[in-house]
């Protein structure tokens, strides 16, 4: 059975740091696109990052480039965001999740992944 666990989320001031987790299980890594997603109260959900082991290749939104790291560790299969100089509009829940057959150019459209994560929240105090 495919699961992702989601952790790592809580409450920190502007310009401070935190590193999200999502644990797998029931796949390995490499054969799936992992990315991070996140939605705000009131808003849609939006791509952050994923990353393709297989490829080496990793994807961030405009919004997060040059403050977001997404990383995977295969041995723990363990996929990482580090979130650097936070901003309040970073604030909203993240979830974590896997696609099986994501094209590159579709990185950021949710319906393109198969199994999810459950949220943690991310608030950023100003």
């Amino acid at each position: 059975e495919v699961q992702l666990q989601a952790s790592g989320g809580g409450l920190v001031q502007a310009g401070g740091s935190l590193r999200l987790s999502c644990a797998a299980s029931g796949f390995t890594l490499d054969d799936y696109t992992i990315a991070w997603f996140r939605q705000a109260p009131g808003k849609d959900r939006e791509g952050v990052s994923c990353i393709r082991s297989s490829e080496g290749n990793t994807y961030y939104a405009d919004s997060v480039k040059g403050r977001f790291t997404i990383s995977s560790d295969n041995a723990k299969s363990t996929v990482y965001l580090h979130m650097d100089t936070l901003k309040p509009e970073d604030t909203a829940v993240y979830f974590c999740a896997a696609g099986w057959t994501v094209l590159a150019d579709n990185w950021d459209i949710d319906v393109e992944y198969d199994y999810w994560g459950q949220g943690t929240l991310v608030t950023v105090s100003s």
